[in-house]
């Protein structure tokens, strides 16, 4: 089943059917909100507004485990993501959209990044962290609209919620990134510990700071005029999406836990074997 995490000003899903909304704390604590269960066309939906209803939570006070482990436990197999990036490469205009492929992790190691620990041990591959077969997928849609999207790049997540410097954005150029945003990490690595596939659709806002021209840098108000205009794209984009067929699963992402778990299930406790067995879905 296809999930959408909803990222800044998107907190529902226009002409989405409701049939169930399920609330509930999880064996990591709350999500940022109900996940909603129903139908956008044909297509039965998850739907969840990563920053809780209203615009509630900062990106480091986002709950990213019970946000995927909600979702998983809901019948997610596939998600969706929609978030705001600064761009860090002229290529990428404001206002365009882009798909990472690879992410750098430049957090501060505040926020909890795994379900793994405390008595269950597992090492998950992210060398490859994204569903080719979704990025596929939503390109697919997006030639057909004539929407421009930009595939392969990196997305640098950082801490936030302050705005970075400019020799912050220089560095992350540096070491290759074209991307940066504040909230993908560690939303894509939990969904890799979940066993769902994984994409993201980014929304540039802006060039950072990085450029000469103090007039191109980044602030909040310009953010949010742009990224309401690209806003109109992503839900057109998604209205196509969701009357197209799902696109296949990666049989390496969907089993992936068969080769990463190094505890034997007769060493877990009754409630550790409980919440393994939703991840192993």
């Amino acid at each position: 089943m296809l999930a959408i995490i909803g990222g800044t000003g998107i907190y529902d899903l226009p002409g989405m059917v409701l049939e169930e909304s399920l609330s509930g704390s999880t064996p990591f604590g709350d999500p940022s909100g109900a996940v909603i269960r129903g139908r956008l066309g044909d297509q039965p939906i998850l739907f969840l507004a990563r920053h809780g209803a209203g615009h509630r939570l900062l990106p480091h006070e986002v709950n990213y485990r019970a946000n995927i482990f909600a979702l998983k436990s809901a019948g997610a197999t596939q998600l969706l993501g929609i978030s705001a990036v600064g761009s860090l490469a002229l290529r990428i205009a404001p206002g365009d959209l882009a798909m990472p492929s690879q992410y750098f992790d430049w957090t501060k190691g505040g926020r909890e990044r795994t379900f793994f620990g405390n008595g269950v041990a597992a090492h998950v591959s992210t060398a490859t962290p994204v569903s080719k077969n979704m990025v596929d997928w939503v390109a697919a849609q997006a030639a057909l609209l004539g929407i421009p999207l930009h595939r392969d790049v990196t997305y640098a997540c950082v801490e936030g919620p302050r705005l970075g410097t400019r020799a912050e954005s220089l560095f992350l150029q540096q070491v290759g990134c074209d991307v940066v945003g504040m909230t993908n990490v560690p939303e894509v690595f939990l969904a890799r510990e979940a066993q769902i596939c994984y994409a993201t659709i980014g929304i540039a806002t802006d060039y950072d700071c990085w450029l000469e021209d103090p007039s191109q840098h980044v602030q909040v108000s310009a953010i949010f005029e742009l990224y309401n205009k690209s806003l109109v794209k992503v839900r057109a984009l998604l209205d196509a999406l969701v009357r197209d067929p799902l696109p296949q699963e990666e049989p390496e992402i969907r089993t992936n836990l068969l080769h990463s778990l190094l505890t034997p299930d007769t060493a877990l406790t009754a409630a550790q074997r409980e919440w393994l067995s939703v991840l192993r879905r």
